[in-house]
């Protein structure tokens, strides 16, 4: 094993590297026509693209891929990071600064005086409280309870959030039959919304739906993303197990009729 001080010269080295190849793509006379041309915002989807496909391969337990998409991930940290130098906004090694700055501040029980022994639900809870504190701090105001909930979260995971946070402050059913009920009159709702061919109400009435079946979940300890993409998953397989089954049959989607269908999806549930 090399010494610690060395494996450290050779990442820093790595990133310089990294740092300068950025630096290149973007010069403005001898970058890549592509590269030099996006911004923040153009940029940003590709960050989120990297994000999930980093999700992707830890759930498909792929970790040559991991390795390979965590450093898709790192460029988009990189790519913000020359942006913003080249705004005079901040560089990437302020990024890095102000991320271990937290984690330190936000680990008082590991970096600090606090009780190193203590809880995992109050290490939570402590963070969270820390948390609240450093935002409380940028915006010099005490703020609303939801602010903290970045809008720009997929919904499912935002509902999620912006529900556990009410049930900080006791805003929550306390049994689970009492979201079911809810669900039951939710659903009403939108019956109502649809015979009435209302559609900004449909909209309106399904979201609501959507958004208690997220409170269920939570009161089940479910985890909804988890859940939904199961569900995404179990529905793509047995579909795929229908187009086999057709091309053994010599024959398309287009070409049978609805109950031959339906007979062959209960085979594959089956």
């Amino acid at each position: 094993m090399q010494p610690i001080s060395q494996n450290s010269n050779n990442s820093d080295k790595l990133v310089t590297e990294l740092l300068e190849i950025m630096k290149q793509l973007r010069d403005k006379d001898n970058g890549c026509p592509w590269d030099k041309q996006q911004t923040f915002e153009t940029i940003s989807k590709y960050t989120i693209e990297e994000a999930y496909e980093v999700v992707e391969a830890i759930n498909n337990k792929d970790w040559e891929n991991l390795n390979e998409e965590l450093g898709d991930l790192l460029l988009q940290v990189v790519y913000h990071s020359q942006i913003a130098h080249e705004l005079g906004m901040f560089e990437f090694h302020e990024v890095v600064k102000n991320i271990s700055t937290k984690m330190i501040s936000r680990h008082p029980h590991i970096f600090g005086n606090k009780n190193k022994k203590q809880s995992l639900e109050q290490q939570i809870k402590d963070w969270e409280e820390i948390k609240d504190i450093e935002k409380k701090k940028k915006t010099n105001n005490k703020g609303y309870l939801l602010d903290n909930i970045p809008k720009a979260l997929p919904a499912l995971i935002r509902a999620e959030k912006l529900q556990k946070k009410a049930a900080e402050v006791k805003f929550d059913w306390v049994e689970t039959r009492e979201v079911l009920d809810k669900i039951n009159e939710e659903s009403s709702e939108l019956i109502n919304s649809i015979e009435n061919l209302n559609q900004a109400e449909i909209e309106e009435e399904l979201g609501d739906i959507l958004f208690t079946i997220v409170n269920l979940s939570r009161k089940l300890k479910v985890d909804p993303e988890k859940a939904l993409n199961r569900t995404n998953e179990k529905f793509r397989y047995r579909l795929n197990g229908i187009e086999d089954e057709l091309i053994k049959l010599g024959k398309s989607f287009k070409e049978i009729d609805p109950d031959l269908l339906e007979t062959l999806w209960e085979a594959q549930k089956n």
